[in-house]
């Protein structure tokens, strides 16, 4: 059984009945949200000991938090079966424990956590309710984290802050994902000579390192134009094939990948860019420039035309805090390394020092 659901009839089946006998009047949104593998529904038996089992969240109002969170969470520990469906209530092997918290309150005896809506905001994005979310914010916020807060899925809705918040950032506003498609393009161009040019001189090795690379950054192109957030590199290829850009991509990015020689790698990335950059217009981000393949100056390296699709896509925001400002790309653009990705706090510290004091050319 998949974590969700088996979380779903945890809710309907044991959490939901004692609640409406205990607090009958508690008005509360439930749902799963937060760390775990079967959030995007890619658990299996191996991947149980990351926070799977029967759990759920519940988000209350200031008012019911302060008041019946404790009452919640010690009174579910009274009456908690020892098992449903045949796995423990407790947090059996999750390296991730419940949230206590000013507005967060959970117990690693059972899997019953309760917040309100600031406290879902704050321990997954370290937002306030009333930070501005201007571009610079989204820009700091890992996409993965973003996951945390809009994957998963809502059991019951009888307040709406849940689903008010999944909603808020389920996906970038349009000035931010052109900067972003603007960002990745500017990285191609930065290195996709570099695959033949490192074959070229023997270097097979790192003509496939970069190749790689390479094919990441089209990947991440792919899921902003279906406005989907990335995931971390653990299930980064097994969401890229959810997308439906895959069904023309995942063969010709394969085969990058699987190349003998640096010729069909370079060759096939250029093609492979060219079938993304012609993506654009249906995702509904039209280019005014032409994307078309060539040599790289005078050397005999195919590529793309990616510098020229980077300056058309970051002219066409009208944002000013992103308008004329140079492409450097958000926080997952710039780093995949694990300290910052996973704090939000220090990919906006990070995002900032990068951005915010930047001058516009």
């Amino acid at each position: 059984m998949k974590g969700v659901h088996l979380s779903n009839l945890f809710y309907r089946n044991v959490v939901r009945p004692w609640l409406d006998e205990a607090f009958p009047s508690l008005r509360h949104d439930a749902g799963i949200f937060g760390y775990g593998s079967e959030l995007l529904g890619f658990d299996d038996d191996m991947s149980r000991d990351h926070n799977w089992g029967p759990r759920v969240q519940l988000v209350v109002t200031d008012g019911d938090f302060a008041t019946h969170a404790a009452a919640i969470i010690d009174g579910f520990d009274a009456v908690k079966p020892a098992t449903f469906l045949g796995e423990p209530i407790g947090y059996r092997s999750r390296p991730h424990p419940p949230i206590v918290a000013e507005d967060a309150l959970g117990r690693p005896e059972h899997g019953v956590e309760v917040f309100t809506a600031k406290g879902m905001l704050r321990t997954t994005l370290a937002l306030d309710p009333g930070t501005p979310l201007d571009a610079l914010i989204w820009l700091s916020l890992p996409e993965q984290k973003l996951l945390e807060l809009t994957a998963g899925e809502v059991f019951h809705t009888g307040l709406g802050a849940l689903p008010h918040l999944r909603e808020t950032f389920a996906r970038c506003p349009r000035d931010v994902t052109l900067y972003k498609l603007a960002a990745q393009w500017r990285r191609i161009a930065d290195e996709q000579a570099f695959v033949g040019r490192a074959g070229y001189v023997g270097d097979d090795l790192g003509s496939r390192v970069i190749a790689a690379r390479l094919v990441r950054d089209i990947m991440r192109v792919c899921f902003l134009l279906e406005g989907r957030y990335a995931p971390y590199a653990k299930w980064f290829g097994s969401a890229f094939a959810r997308l439906a850009s895959s069904e023309v991509l995942l063969p010709m990015l394969t085969a990058v990948l699987e190349a003998e020689t640096w010729e069909p790698r370079q060759a096939g990335l250029a093609q492979a860019c060219l079938v993304v950059a012609e993506m654009h217009a249906a995702a509904g981000f039209p280019l005014s420039v032409t994307p078309r393949i060539g040599p790289y100056y005078d050397r005999p390296f195919p590529t793309i035309n990616a510098e020229d699709l980077s300056a058309d896509l970051a002219a066409s925001i009208v944002d000013p805090l992103l308008r004329g400002r140079p492409v450097v790309g958000s926080i997952d653009q710039v780093t995949d390394a694990t300290p910052l990705i996973a704090s939000p706090e220090g990919a906006r510290k990070a995002t900032f020092a990068l951005l915010a004091d930047r001058a516009k050319s």
